[in-house]
């Protein structure tokens, strides 16, 4: 379908309109979090994440969410909340977004920042990913 192509696009387009844009394979970053809170970097994180006129969070809802996670996604996305935008791409349907974050009043306050004011870009069709791969025909003269 070509979420994460959209998303990267956008964010190009943005910074080349003089903005900051920063993307981020969400289950990647929340694994990163705790490390960034271990060394001191967490609140110079939070800063600039804060500043960061777009924020592209690829792959939303592919693992689950623990509390930490509830919890920081909850302060970065409420700092940037009326202030800078922030898209999401995701497999999991905007419906099944409050179960997967658990936690019920962390994820009401979560949805209130993201999904209320929203824009909302359905892409139909399959994934890009399970269509057949296509060589060019340099590849396969390299090959053989």
């Amino acid at each position: 379908m070509g979420k994460t192509w959209l998303g990267g696009a956008l964010g190009q387009h943005a910074c080349r309109d003089g903005l900051t844009a920063l993307y981020l394979r969400l289950p990647r970053f929340l694994q990163a979090l705790p490390i960034a809170q271990g060394d001191g970097r967490y609140g110079k994180l939070l800063t600039m994440l804060a500043k960061t006129a777009v924020w592209i969070l690829d792959a939303w809802g592919l693992a689950p969410f623990s509390e930490e996670n509830r919890r920081d996604l909850l302060e970065m996305v409420d700092e940037r909340h009326d202030r800078r935008a922030t898209m999401i791409t995701r497999q999991l349907p905007v419906e099944h977004w409050h179960d997967a974050l658990g936690e019920p009043t962390r994820a009401d306050a979560l949805l209130d920042c993201l999904v209320h004011n929203a824009s909302k870009i359905t892409l139909p069709g399959e994934s890009m990913r399970k269509r057949p791969a296509t060589l060019t025909r340099g590849a396969m003269s390299d090959s053989h």
